[in-house]
């Protein structure tokens, strides 16, 4: 597993990890208790993907978007169940599993998107151990009050126990990136589904963190209609407030919305 061999493309977010502790202290952290497949998004030259091999999992694929490290894979590692060419993004994970493991080193810009695919495929993937940009991760294991409590805290935590496992130096990739990474792990939780429109949630959220310096009424004000009471929420910032507050609020705005029908359509900006 040599540097250089397959070059890192910016456009594509590669930084490749070149240091074998850590990438076998990663997948030792994936548990991949009764999963029937374990999917690496992005495994570039493999260097996690050659622990993973050893770790004998039922199946175990591979889904790589870039055509170089594909072609590298194929040469050079055996045991991997199957490598896909293509955008983890557009994947549909349905044919790929009842419950799934999913492991990587994220592309640091395309992160919030795989979280958000991960939370669309909520009931299917069972855990996810993977390496991301260090602000990312600490937002996402923020608890409400932080600062960077965000869209993707409240949301995750919604559906999975979420743990910090550990700081990754800029100094282990090639080529090394301006920031410092970490590892973390979801397991998904016990919860089947919220005690309100789950769809409805999403938008509330997003609503609320797309203007978080403001109170919450503010963001929600286009939703709510002009004879609607007042709920203490409202007066409140959206890091304020824990899953279960959002989903009280989601309540709330399902029977004084102008239209509680209305889709989730926040955006997906942190």
């Amino acid at each position: 597993m040599g540097d250089g061999k397959v070059r890192a493309k910016k456009h594509l977010g590669q930084h490749f990890l070149k240091d074998k502790r850590i990438a076998a202290s990663i997948v030792d952290s994936l548990r991949a208790d009764r999963c029937d497949t374990v999917i690496e998004v992005g495994p570039g030259m493999g260097v996690l993907t050659q622990f993973l091999v050893e770790r004998h999992f039922p199946s175990l694929k591979v889904v790589e978007i870039d055509r170089e490290s594909v072609e590298y894979l194929e040469t050079n590692l055996t045991g991997i169940g199957e490598i896909i060419s293509g955008d983890f993004l557009e994947m549909d994970l349905r044919p790929m599993g009842e419950k799934i493991a999913l492991i990587g080193n994220f592309p640091y810009n395309i992160s919030s998107q795989i979280f958000f695919r991960i939370l669309e495929n909520r009931d299917r993937v069972t855990e996810v151990v993977c390496m991301v940009q260090r602000e990312v991760a600490e937002r996402i294991c923020s608890d409400p009050g932080s600062r960077v409590y965000g869209i993707l805290s409240v949301l995750l935590r919604a559906w999975y126990d979420i743990g910090y496992l550990f700081t990754v130096s800029e100094q282990v990739f090639s080529p090394p990136p301006n920031v410092k990474s970490a590892v973390i792990r979801l397991e998904r939780n016990k919860r089947e589904k919220l005690d309100c429109d789950e769809k409805l949630f999403f938008s509330v959220v997003k609503r609320c963190f797309n203007q978080r310096r403001k109170m919450i009424r503010n963001p929600l004000r286009m939703m709510i209609s002009a004879d609607a009471g007042d709920m203490p929420y409202l007066s409140m910032r959206p890091e304020q407030l824990s899953v279960e507050q959002f989903a009280e609020l989601t309540r709330w705005v399902a029977v004084n919305s102008i239209n509680a029908g209305e889709s989730a359509t926040g955006g997906q900006k942190e």
